[in-house]
């Protein structure tokens, strides 16, 4: 992994969504990429106890699967999701802030495949995992 490009890092900032979740580009590489985003009452989905809503969870590994895909070496374009699937393993821990990673596991010309984790403090206990489909633009080989 690598320290963001300006380009690579500018990805949240231009995305409206992922700015007004306060998303950020911790880390990028060859078809990964890491963000974190921090906890927010605004965000809170049980009043009772704190605990995140789904959908800035999904929003969040969407969007670094995303920058995953257009960051692969291969990629000659930008992408559009095609399908995301999410696994909730359990509650967003209140107060923490979230990480995600996200790595592209296949491509074809066509599409690229990733896989994300997303979680509060603890690495080892996810919050959240996604399997997607990207559009994908594979360059052409060179001889």
């Amino acid at each position: 992994m690598a320290k963001p490009t300006p380009q690579e890092a500018s990805f949240t900032e231009i995305t409206p969504l992922c700015k007004a979740l306060g998303m950020t580009v911790t880390d990028v590489g060859h078809g990964t990429a890491t963000f974190s985003m921090p906890y927010d009452k605004a965000l809170i989905g049980d009043p009772d106890t704190g605990v995140i809503h789904g959908g800035p969870v999904s929003a969040l590994l969407d969007s670094v699967s995303g920058l995953a895909v257009i960051v692969h070496p291969e990629n000659k374009s930008q992408t559009a999701t095609i399908d995301l699937r999410i696994d909730y393993m359990r509650p967003a821990p209140a107060g923490e802030n979230l990480t995600a990673h996200a790595e592209v596991y296949h491509t074809t010309r066509t599409v690229a495949f990733t896989r994300a984790t997303a979680w509060g403090s603890d690495p080892d206990k996810p919050v959240a995992q996604a399997t997607g489909a990207f559009v994908f633009d594979k360059k052409e080989a060179t001889s």
